[in-house]
């Protein structure tokens, strides 16, 4: 740091007080000791109490005034000459946005579409719909061969057997006033060269069993609707081939 200049009333001051001190011990030798010569009279001790009274107020005044300028200022001697540090801004937060999980559905029903370009889920749910109201009708016909290319080989002879079974006991399935009110896939998978998509269905309806002599409910009620919930699961070979029930399960 640069040394701070003298003030300008202290050099101002200085130079009157050399002045002044310089007059009167110039007046004393040259003024006071002619006239104690024999030029005229001496310096009395008036005179001299009032000189030296002079000096001292003038060196105080000086020394008052020295005391009194601003002082350099050095680091770390006080806080008015130190520079606040800058805020250091927090570092931003860098988001990361969560990974996107995909469903065992969604996989699946991929995998599906891989194979076949023209493949539509809500098209396979639409068709799984109607396939419910045929197989329905054909049990009650107890007749599953009107529907036997809507079913693998093997579900259709589990079918046929039930329907089988009814004609033999002079009895006859309904189901009647039904509401399916969801029928959406709840599976897709491919497995050993096939796909598979499984249709849950809920809603509610009638179903019920009479003796074909009396016409008597001999089980079910033809009253009361019952819940539906059923899983309604179609194959095919993989690829662009049409599907088939191969199962139904109860939930």
């Amino acid at each position: 740091m640069a040394p701070s200049r003298p003030s300008f009333f202290g050099g101002l001051m200085g130079g009157i007080a050399g002045f002044a001190l310089g007059g009167l011990l110039g007046s004393m030798l040259f003024g006071g000791f002619g006239h104690g010569m024999g030029l005229g009279g001496g310096i009395g001790l008036m005179d001299i109490l009032l000189i030296g009274g002079g000096l001292a107020l003038l060196f105080m005044f000086l020394r008052r005034r020295r005391t009194e300028e601003p002082q350099p200022a050095y680091a770390g001697m006080g806080s008015a000459y130190r520079t606040a540090p800058e805020p250091v801004s927090a570092p931003a937060a860098t988001v990361t946005a969560a990974p996107v999980e995909i469903s065992d559905v969604d996989r699946g029903l991929s995998h599906i579409a891989s194979m076949d370009g023209s493949f539509d889920p809500n098209a396979v749910a639409a068709n799984a719909r109607d396939v419910f109201f045929d197989v329905q009708a054909a049990l009650s016909a107890r007749d599953m061969g009107r529907v036997s290319e809507k079913l693998t080989p093997e579900f259709f002879t589990s079918l046929q057997g039930q329907a089988d079974e009814l004609r033999a006991a002079g009895r006859t399935n309904k189901v009647e006033r039904v509401d399916l009110r969801r029928s959406e896939i709840t599976e897709a998978w491919q497995e050993s060269g096939r796909d598979y998509v499984t249709v849950y269905f809920s809603g509610s309806l009638l179903d019920y069993t009479v003796d074909d002599r009396t016409g008597a409910v001999v089980s079910g009620s033809a009253t009361e609707r019952e819940n539906l919930e059923e899983f309604w699961t179609f194959t095919r070979p993989v690829g662009p081939n049409p599907w088939r029930l191969s199962a139904i399960q109860s939930a």
